[in-house]
This record gives C-alpha cells, structure tokens and sequence, in this order.
C-alpha cells in the first residue's frame, strides 16, 4: 500500500510541474506577443511624430514633424497648443524646453484630421553646470560691486522689455534659415554661467566671431519689432518670424534697418561690433521660441547651417 501511495504522490507532483510549466510558457508568450504589439505602436508613432534633436537638454529647440497621410490638426507639447509651418512640404512646429526646466519628460500630442490620435514621449536628459569668469569692461564701470549691481539691474529691465514685445500669429518665413555671417565660427556656447562680480548670469546665446563692421545677415524673413541701443545688449535688432518665434543680433556697431521693416532672408540688417556689455567684437545671437531663448547652433542645425 506505501509503495502504490508513492507512485501516485509521484504522478501528482509531474502533473503539477507540468501545469506550471504550461502556465510559464503561456504567459511569456503573452509577454511577447504584448512586446511585439508595444514594439510595432512605438515604430508607428516614430514614422508619425519624428523628433530633433535626438538628446533633448534643457534649454533646447524641438522641432516636431508629422509624417502623415491625414494633415495635423493640433499639436500639444504638455496640453500647450505648438503653432505649425509647411517647410519642405512637411507639417514642423516648434517647441522650447526652458533652460531651468527640472521635468524629465515632455508629452507630445498630435491629432490628425482623420480623427486618429498620436501620443509621444520625449525625455529631457539633465544639462551639465558649466560656469566660467567674465569681468565687466571698463567702459561700464570695471570688476566692482557698484557696476555688478548695475549690469544686473540693467540685464533684468531689457530682458523684461524683450520678453513683451509679441510675434505675428502666422509664420513669416517659408524658406530654408540661413546663416547670420558668412563664416560661423562659435566663441561662447550657449547655457554656461557667467561668473561677474558675485553674480551668475547665463549666457542664453551663441557668441560667433566677427570683426568690427562685419556684415549681419537675417537668418530667415520676418519684420522688424526692434533696432535700438541698449546698455547691456548694446546696439541690437530683434525680428520677428511669426508663430512665437524670433532672432536676436546683439552688440552691433551698426543698425542698417528700422522697426516695421520688412527683411527677406539673408538681407543685411546690421554690422558687428562690441556695444554694450563686450570685451571684444562678435556677433552675439539668441532665438527665441514662445518667449524662451533657446540654443541657435542647434536651432540652425536643424537646417544645416552648422
């Protein structure tokens, strides 16, 4: 009787194994059938909403296009409506991550006019503290505290000033951005902190050198919002491009054009110089997407100017 209980306690625990292993394989066919799925998803999505750059830092441009059969409705990045251009036959919208941005990923929304709906993830990867010593020139008062505090106090009234003027709704520009000098070569990257005098002020630009009266091209067509002298950013032309995007050109010698013009791309607009707060000649240049500066050397990359 203990021999036949045995074999049957036997065949009971091979029964049981073998339902266990049914189950495992089962469900790591479920696994990769649900891997695959997610898999052939994601390439869709890809082939819709293609993404540059390919590593987002703070402080960067994303340029979103829609690859699509069916025209792009509206495009969110973050529940925040991005206005569309047609560039080379492609629906592109614009977006900025903010230089203090602390989120590590951004969700991108494209609703297209056959109704389908398209969901994508970018992910923000943590920009490195860069800091470096920059001194105050002489002319606006040397390395004291006295012109530190001025410099400051000036920095946040133009910037404010800036940050106010508004952009047409609809884009100005259909055509390729092109370079702002004939030769670019970068001096100051864009996103490293300035220390002056106890202060850190981040370099939100890109400085290419340029010799005093070099010619100053517009990287794209638009209209011009502002040419005048500021303290800091000495004599500087802003313009516009339509659909929250603009160019800034900073410390030039001289202003060729006047606020309400309208500049084709390429057009001279102005010459280099060292106005304002600058040690040396160069070409200071900032771009500004909905209101936020963002890197120009990747900004241009985007169009193969760099």
């Amino acid at each position: 009787m203990t021999a036949v209980r045995t074999k049957k306690v036997i065949s009971l625990n091979s029964v049981f194994r073998y339902f266990l292993l049914l189950l495992a394989i089962l469900f790591f066919g479920m696994v990769l059938r649900q891997n695959e799925r997610d898999k052939k998803t994601a390439n869709r999505i890809d082939s819709v909403i293609a993404v540059l750059p390919e590593k987002i830092l703070p402080g960067d441009p994303v340029m979103i296009t829609i690859n699509a059969s069916s025209s792009p409705v509206v495009v969110r990045v973050d529940g925040t409506i991005i206005p569309m251009v047609i560039h080379n036959g492609k629906h592109r919208a614009f977006a900025a991550i903010p230089f203090e941005e602390k989120e590590k990923d951004k969700k991108i929304e494209v609703k297209l006019g056959n109704g389908q709906l398209y969901t994508k993830i970018i992910n923000i990867i943590p920009r490195k503290n860069i800091e470096k010593p920059l001194g105050i020139p002489d002319k606006m008062g040397g390395n004291t505290q006295t012109a530190g505090k001025a410099l400051v106090s000036n920095l946040e009234s133009e910037n404010k000033f800036i940050t106010n003027i508004e952009t047409s709704p609809t884009a100005l520009w259909s055509k390729s951005f092109v370079s702002p000098l004939k030769t670019l070569f970068v001096t100051d990257e864009y996103g490293y902190g300035r220390n002056t005098v106890g202060y850190n002020i981040t370099h939100k630009g890109a400085d290419f050198r340029a010799a005093t009266g070099t010619e100053v091209m517009a990287i794209n067509s638009g209209i011009v919002r502002v040419a005048r002298l500021f303290n800091t950013y000495g004599n500087t032309i802003i313009l516009d491009h339509g659909n929250g995007l603009s160019s800034l050109y900073m410390h030039l010698s001289g202003i060729k054009v006047k606020v309400g013009q309208r500049i084709e791309a390429g057009q001279i607009i102005g010459y280099s110089g060292q106005t304002g707060y600058a040690s040396a000649p160069h070409l200071h240049l900032s771009i500004k997407v909905n209101g936020i500066s963002i890197d120009p050397v990747k900004f241009l990359h985007f169009f193969n100017v760099l």
